[in-house]
């Protein structure tokens, strides 16, 4: 069941987060925080302390480094993520290939209890890694353009559409909010290391690993 409104449960868990060195450790795998569906944010931390919150995903995320995090990822269940990608920290990736993947800069943003839908029956199917399962990357097929609702830190309501690599970044980062990892919609016959990916599939598609590795792109 949801946390009662004023519930000192979060805001206990988010002050012994808040008082650890940061950037905070990242839950991995195989802890029961990210399988679990996690609570709806209903304005259970003082403004002070979710600022305070959301720098330290902020700077958690940058550290590791990353371009989403979401909450059950440092411990809190709780439907917040972070998202942010300059689409230019890359290095040896070509421009076409972040053309052909719809990379493009996503400025720093907050998500409060987002949901997303799907907008028209084009996918998408690329390489995809995680703070979460760390090392690893597989091939995931995701919904090319989305529409994305819900709220921001100020509870400012959010109602737009995502294309392209940001739209890939808000499923990534949504489904944890509801206990899903990436490998559960992942080819796992594409399942390589950071290593393996760096050395073999650079490709701007992941057309050459599916005929070597054996799996159907969509």
């Amino acid at each position: 069941m949801p946390l009662e409104r004023g519930s000192p449960v979060l805001a206990e868990q988010v002050e012994k987060l808040l008082a650890q060195p940061l950037p905070w450790p990242i839950v991995q795998a195989g802890d029961p925080v990210l399988r679990a569906a996690a609570r709806p944010y209903e304005g259970e931390l003082s403004d002070e302390t979710l600022s305070a919150l959301i720098a330290g995903m902020k700077e958690t995320m940058h550290a590791a480094p990353g371009v989403g995090l979401a909450a059950p990822q440092i411990g809190l269940s709780v439907r917040i993520a972070v998202v942010e990608d300059s689409a230019r920290e890359r290095p040896g990736v070509a421009e076409s290939t972040l053309a052909t993947r719809g990379i493009v800069p996503l400025p720093f943003r907050v998500l409060v209890n987002p949901t997303y839908t799907r907008v028209g029956d084009e996918t998408a199917a690329f390489f995809e890694g995680c703070l979460s399962v760390h090392g690893w990357q597989a091939v995931v097929a995701r919904a090319l353009r989305i529409r994305l609702r819900g709220a921001d830190e100020t509870g400012a309501a959010l109602d737009e559409e995502l294309s392209g690599w940001p739209a890939r970044i808000v499923q990534h980062e949504t489904d944890h909010l509801h206990g899903i990892l990436y490998l559960d919609r992942a080819e796992l016959r594409s399942l390589s290391t950071h290593e393996a990916v760096a050395r073999r599939w650079t490709q701007p598609t992941p057309a050459e690993a599916a005929r070597e590795l054996g799996f159907d792109l969509p």
